[in-house]
């Protein structure tokens, strides 16, 4: 079992840096309209002749209420009705992907997010499952890992009761915080009640996997009531936690100029409301997987972080990264080999250009020998903890000392520090640097000086 993390105060302030979240490397940020459909084609392509099982995710970005705090691509509508253009299509992406894949391609993965994906009626729901399974070999014997998001406030037992007929066997539940003060100043209010009536529901119907988001830093937030929101939800007892750090750029996201900034809380306050739902969820039993994640120890990423299996990539961390994984719906981002593709972030122009039967790619990435090498690195870090030299030499055929020679002094000051443990063999992230890996990841990182860090959000 990996060692527990150390909380260190001097540490995180010194190596608090804005950077990348490294669900890919390079990540969205480097991401150029040279790349399109030609390139997505060709990758298909190649996933086809591989064979490569595959993962799907699938964009549904209506949501009927805002939350302030929001940063994802949404469309805030009451109106149902503008679900059935999009889905339309939608289904067009799916059949003019599919044709271009094996059948025989088996779907270890699907995941919806959004958005709300539950803004969909029942029957919106089956017409788009029934549209995945004819267009890809979907699993029929609840084996794959198929979630989805759910808002409490969108779904009942029936809503759920629907999810698992259709064949999902994970649920992701945002909660954020309980506390009432906080969620009318972020406009997501959201009772205890309606959320366990929604796991009680899951548990019933045997969903395989519950997992709840949390944010912390949000106005309002103090370490004593974001405190009691981390022990309601233990009480409710999800296989996974994740807990993220509201970062508050306004510049960028217009629904966040509505939070007042005078009621967010203070760094100090956000440090000791993250060392506190730390102590409490290691308490509880719960595992430190990496970044803002926890889970059982018996849940799958558990143990693939054991067993050095664990992987990262658009949807977090994953049993599945071996997986080509295909975007549907607007914004939704593939990676299929050393393909990163993205699809058209505006409504409008995905449907637009799916309406004349061409794919909405917009921008995207192929991965370079260089982008491979630190992608390898990178991925090994966030995941394991460790990296070991040798794996990386025989990979890529490189003297990994000589090829990031220029990185060596940043290293040993990060082991000085007490970060990691560097040797001529490894790397290994020791407990008071686990909280700070993406600080270690950002070392390797070749494009990181080109931009901005405002960009990104703080490692704490």
């Amino acid at each position: 079992m990996l060692d527990a993390i150390r909380w260190d105060t001097d540490l995180i302030r010194r190596y608090d840096l804005a950077g990348p979240r490294y669900t890919s490397y390079p990540t969205a940020v480097q991401f150029n309209s040279q790349v399109g459909t030609f390139d997505l084609f060709h990758a298909l392509r190649d996933s086809r002749k591989a064979q490569r099982p595959l993962s799907l995710y699938v964009h549904v970005p209506f949501c009927a209420n805002i939350c302030y705090y929001c940063a994802c691509n949404k469309v805030i509508t009451k109106d149902r009705g503008r679900a059935q253009p999009y889905l339309q299509r939608l289904e067009q992406e799916i059949q003019l992907i599919a044709c271009h894949l094996d059948p025989t391609q088996k779907v270890e993965q699907l995941h919806f997010g959004g958005g709300t994906p539950t803004f969909l009626s029942h029957d919106e729901l089956r017409q788009l499952m029934a549209h995945l399974r004819k267009h890809f070999n979907l699993l029929d014997d609840d084996s794959g890992d198929y979630g989805i998001e759910i808002d409490p406030r969108e779904a009942d037992w029936s809503t759920m009761g629907l999810l698992r007929e259709l064949g999902f066997n994970r649920v992701s539940i945002g909660l954020q915080d309980l506390d009432p003060a906080v969620q009318r100043a972020v406009n997501r209010l959201q009772s205890l009640e309606e959320t366990r009536a929604v796991i009680d529901a899951a548990r019933t119907l045997q969903f395989r996997s519950i997992n709840i988001d949390l944010i912390y830093g949000l106005p309002r937030q103090t370490p004593e009531n974001f405190a009691r929101t981390v022990e309601e939800v233990i009480n409710l007892q999800p296989d996974r936690l994740s807990v993220f750090n509201y970062a508050h750029l306004p510049e960028r996201f217009m629904p966040q100029r509505r939070i007042n900034s005078n009621e967010l809380p203070t760094p100090a306050q956000k440090l000791e409301m993250l060392q506190r739902t730390i102590e409490q969820l290691i308490s509880a039993g719960y595992r430190y997987i990496g970044m803002d994640h926890f889970a059982l120890p018996d849940d799958e990423l558990a143990i693939a972080q054991e067993e050095s299996t664990l992987q990262r990539n658009f949807q977090g961390y994953t049993t599945h990264g071996h997986c080509d994984l295909i975007g549907l719906g607007v914004s939704a981002i593939s990676q299929i080999g050393d393909l990163y593709c993205q699809n058209s972030s505006d409504l409008n122009h995905y449907q637009n250009t799916l309406a004349s039967m061409q794919l909405a790619t917009s921008r995207g990435l192929l991965c370079n020998a260089d982008d491979r090498l630190r992608r390898a690195v990178i991925q090994q870090l966030i995941c394991n903890f460790s990296l070991e030299f040798c794996d990386i030499e025989q990979a890529f055929n490189i003297d990994f000392q000589g090829y990031f020679g220029e990185l060596w002094p940043q290293l040993q000051d990060m082991a000085k520090d007490g970060l990691i443990e560097l040797d001529r063999d490894r790397i290994t992230i020791l407990p008071a640097g686990r909280l700070l890996v993406r600080s270690v990841c950002m070392v390797f990182d070749a494009y990181l000086e080109q931009h901005s860090r405002q960009r990104f959000s703080r490692v704490i």
